[in-house]
């Protein structure tokens, strides 16, 4: 077997048409290095060719390639494979967990296990993408505040590619979490309260040569996410009736849904489209607050007292595009107590043979409730999302 270099992957090319604001939709020149859209400081997307491609790019044609996320390299943004930096990111298994469903009375219950991923969790799809695409348009140096996962896939791929990152996380992130990022080589710092004490950190430092990977603060954390979707599509042949997602940032949840836009214009999949089930903590709900009140913007969650690490996100950047999404899907966004997420690790693992983080523990969770609201059904497809390995929280 012939060994893979971190900073090469398979010759194929891909990269989008230009960037376009999710405000207003203007475009901005995508051969540019962005965070937010100049005209409205929102998230931009990056767009495909998706009508030349779907004359030329066909679910057949990733058959036999490498099992990462760079099998779908036409719709992801970078351009030349010399700049991609790959881990073996992606390609994590759809598991039937037969048993687990029978315990909640469901016919199908399957788990995207993305405790698999390098560095445990689901951000290194996000910053794996990201990095290289800011690597191929100039950028030597990286800087984000995290809850803890995403710091430490931003370190590790600094490490990979020989770039440089700091990260800010709350003090009260788990210190597996804390210990990847400084073995990886970035800096760290820890400052008291949430993710977003952490961002107002970053953001009052006077220091331009730090590209900024918040989420959805850039373009393309999102790219790499949204292959989950893709993913989920080629491995159950179908797309599922409901995904159950935990929800702090919502990257993932917004990436998916431009994924099954994108799927069904490259002509891989119909209009039909999974109910997108948002879980958050009762103590930090700032989306559910939002869809039981319909509105299109969360405002920001004082006081969060989650202990679940990922889901301590009192303030969502990409706060509309999520309700977006869930309401488009005809989905729903529910909040679950800490102690309900934590006592369910155990019948996951115990059923499944998968140990879930606490936010994975969530997904799971929050399945009698959607069942007693008539939200899900017991013949309904269902895709629960770990999303990083149980053994990181332990203390």
């Amino acid at each position: 077997m012939t060994a893979t270099s971190p900073l090469v992957s398979d010759q194929v090319t891909g990269g989008p048409i230009h960037l376009v604001c999710t405000g207003c939709g203007g475009q901005v020149d995508s051969e540019a290095l962005w965070t937010v859209s100049p005209c409205c400081r929102l998230t931009l997307f990056a767009r495909y060719d998706l009508d030349a491609l779907s004359r030329s790019f066909r679910p057949a044609d990733v058959r036999g390639r490498r099992w990462d996320l760079w099998r779908y390299a036409e719709v992801l943004p970078v351009r030349e494979p010399k700049y991609r930096v790959s881990l073996g990111e992606g390609g994590t298994p759809l598991v039937e967990t037969d048993r687990l469903g029978a315990f909640f009375g469901l016919d199908r219950l399957l788990i995207k296990d993305e405790s698999q991923n390098p560095t445990g969790s689901f951000k290194a799809r996000g910053m794996a993408v990201a990095v290289s695409r800011a690597r191929e348009l100039g950028a030597t140096k990286f800087a984000l505040p995290s809850a803890g996962n995403a710091g430490a896939a931003a370190a590790a791929y600094a490490a990979a590619s020989g770039l440089q990152a700091s990260v800010i996380t709350p003090t009260a992130t788990p210190a597996a979490m804390v210990d990847e990022v400084t073995i990886f080589g970035a800096q760290l710092e820890q400052v008291p309260g949430s993710i977003v004490d952490a961002a107002a950190t970053l953001h009052q430092r006077d220091d331009a040569t730090w590209f900024d990977l918040s989420t959805l603060r850039e373009p393309y954390r999102v790219e790499g996410k949204k292959t989950m979707a893709y993913e989920i599509v080629e491995q159950l042949g179908e797309v599922p009736d409901v995904l159950i997602y935990p929800t702090g940032g919502g990257t993932g949840i917004v990436g998916m849904w431009k994924a099954f836009d994108e799927m069904q214009r490259l002509g891989w999949i119909d209009a039909r489209r999974p109910r997108l089930i948002a879980v958050q903590s009762t103590g930090c709900a700032p989306i559910v607050r939002a869809w039981e009140s319909n509105q299109r913007h969360a405002e920001p969650w004082d006081n969060p007292t989650t202990s679940v690490p990922g889901l301590r996100v009192p303030r969502c950047a990409g706060d509309y595009l999520i309700l977006d999404a869930i309401r488009a899907s005809s989905g729903a966004a529910i909040a679950i107590a800490d102690l309900e997420a934590l006592d369910m690790v155990r019948p996951v693992a115990t059923l499944s043979g998968i140990f879930p983080c606490p936010e994975g523990a969530a997904t799971a969770a929050a399945i009698p409730r959607l069942r007693e609201r008539g939200l899900l059904d017991s013949t309904d497809t269902v895709v629960l999302f770990n999303t990083a390995n149980g053994l990181k929280y332990r203390v």
